[in-house]
């Protein structure tokens, strides 16, 4: 089994670092490229300036030199530049957009920010020192972004691929414990059955029917509790509710079947209040919640179990003066498998937060913790 998790995660880190390959060769590349057409964009420039030297200092050129010096300059149809003299004063201009050219405060800045740039040729024409600027060609320009837009789409990528397999993952998840809770379900019932029968028969014989009852009690417990198990990974039956009654119903009952050293106290702000709800599945989370709880406080101390109509949602506060949880696993309390108990699964608080998230489209979190004043856990749920 180590093998085979080593392997996988060699294939993993070795995956990693081809894509990292490709990366790197891909902005190397691009940078490449754009150094190169940068400097071949200098020469062009550098040509321009020397044919306008020539042209300016010699007299006698013959009508083949000078065709082809022009043609050099007329060569640069894409690469701003600028020819200034050595008092500043703007001589010439190309490629500059007509708007800017027309008007002589905007050219003026424009040709500044080109000589900042620190882009420039010197030229001697008739016996003055003259200065070339110029700027990147738009295409360079855009050519430079080229490596950020490749970075971007790379991220975007990733981000999406690690979205897309977290997603399917988690989906793969739900399915798994709905179907371990469906079949937990379905293993329960088949015994349940036969225990139902054998009650039907005690009740039968003259014998104390005390101990019947209670033993009627706890199987009519345990088919709820079956029930609940089925109703996972279903389609949530959401009914208008009372949360009020139905909250007193499940703290009564676990009031019974906790310490007597847990002082339990069940508040709210109004007496009755409807919302939809699936009561089955509710109740399950908070009598989790409250046996946590308990556990929490090693059967002595305080619960406080309170309802508040909020806005737009129904607030129920759990709160304990148990231990606390630390920080650094209260993150993980709601993972399936994820358990601090000797004994345990690790689904209780992970069903809680499907049932209360998935199926009631509302919130379950922890509010606030601390090994001095214990745990408190919140459930918003809609109105």
């Amino acid at each position: 089994m180590r093998n085979f998790l080593t392997k996988k995660i060699n294939k993993r880190w070795i995956g990693f670092f081809i894509i990292f390959v490709i990366f790197a060769i891909t902005i190397w590349s691009s940078n490449k490229i754009v150094q190169e057409l940068k400097r071949e964009e200098h020469k062009r420039v550098e040509n321009y300036a020397r044919s306008l030297e020539l042209i300016s200092s010699s007299e006698f050129l013959d009508p083949k030199t000078q065709d082809f010096l022009f043609k050099l300059i007329e060569d640069n149809k894409s690469i701003p530049v600028a020819l200034v003299d050595e008092k500043g004063i703007i001589v010439d201009t190309k490629n500059i957009d007509e708007s800017i050219v027309k008007d002589s405060v905007q050219l003026k800045k424009y040709v500044n920010k080109m000589k900042s740039s620190e882009q420039t040729i010197d030229v001697e024409l008739i016996g003055t020192k003259n200065y070339v600027y110029f700027k990147n060609s738009k295409l360079l320009n855009q050519l430079q972004y080229y490596p950020l837009i490749i970075i971007l789409l790379i991220l975007l990528f990733f981000g999406f691929s690690y979205w897309y397999f977290k997603t399917v993952r988690d989906t793969e998840k739900s399915y798994l414990w709905a179907g371990m809770a469906k079949e937990t379900a379905h293993q329960i019932g088949t015994p349940l059955s036969s225990l139902m029968g054998w009650v039907e028969l005690l009740k039968l014989e003259e014998i104390d029917q005390t101990s019947v009852i209670e033993i009627e009690k706890d199987v009519d417990r345990l088919k709820h509790i079956a029930e609940r198990f089925s109703k996972i990974g279903s389609t949530s039956e959401l009914k208008q509710t009372d949360i009020i009654s139905t909250s007193k119903q499940t703290v009564d009952y676990i009031s019974q079947r906790i310490s007597k050293g847990i002082e339990l106290n069940f508040t709210t702000d109004v007496d009755e209040f409807n919302i939809n709800l699936n009561s089955s599945l509710y109740s399950w989370v908070i009598e989790n919640l409250m046996k946590n709880a308990a556990d929490a406080m090693q059967n002595k101390g305080v619960l406080d179990i309170d309802i508040k109509t909020k806005g737009k949602f129904v607030e129920i506060s759990i709160a304990d003066t148990g231990s606390g949880i630390p920080t650094k696993l209260q993150k993980k309390i709601f993972q399936p498998g994820f358990t601090t108990k000797k004994r345990g699964w690790g689904l209780g608080l992970s069903l809680a937060k499907r049932i209360i998230e998935d199926y009631h489209k509302g919130k379950i979190f922890v509010a606030k913790s601390s090994k001095e004043t214990g745990t408190e856990f919140k459930i918003l749920l809609k109105k």
